[in-house]
């Protein structure tokens, strides 16, 4: 299913106007990000994942241009190990691609508690894409929200894509894409 999930958001307007995409290394039984990365790399776009710095509650995003540049970091997630630090000010035209434990149908996403992608989706451009993605099991009715919780615009699972409190014709089909390219 994870593969549905990578296939779907490579298939959205969003992902083929982003000139940066920023990945995250699945823990456990999250959505894997493999297939992305290379495509992403084969395209020549800029790939960034995020890294922990025990001393500052941000991440930090580095370039990555192999997967052996990642090594197990804090809480065991892989991580770069590059010394170069992305300005999130140079990000405008990114993609962000987040984990979650689950999501609702208005961009709502439930994480691991430590607000770290909250954080960094409240410091990055306006115009960053954020983008959910999950199986479709973890897509809830409604979750519950706290103030410094921020909303994704994009949830895509492996059967669908929903933009932020609507939800869109399956990837492929032309009815509804006109609006996703205006979203993103």
């Amino acid at each position: 299913m994870s593969a549905f999930v990578q296939s779907n958001l490579i298939d959205t307007p969003c992902y083929a106007g982003a000139a940066c995409v920023i990945l995250y290394a699945a823990k456990d039984n999250e959505v894997a990000t493999d297939t992305i990365f290379e495509d992403a790399i084969a395209s020549g776009r800029r790939v960034l994942y995020p890294r922990i710095v025990s001393s500052n509650p941000h991440l930090s995003l580095v370039p990555v241009l192999t997967m052996a540049e990642l090594q197990p970091g804090a809480f065991g997630i892989l991580e770069p190990t590059g010394a170069e630090i992305a300005r999130y000010a140079d990000l405008e035209r990114a993609l962000i691609c987040v984990p979650g434990v689950a999501f609702g149908p208005a961009g709502q996403r439930l994480g691991r508690g430590g607000g770290y992608y909250d954080r960094l989706i409240a410091a990055l451009a306006p115009k960053t894409v954020t983008a959910g993605l999950a199986y479709s099991f973890q897509v809830l009715d409604r979750l519950p929200e706290a103030p410094r919780d921020r909303r994704l615009g994009l949830i895509v699972t492996e059967s669908t894509v929903h933009w932020a409190s609507r939800e869109l014709p399956a990837v492929g089909a032309t009815d509804g894409l006109r609006r996703i390219k205006e979203c993103c």
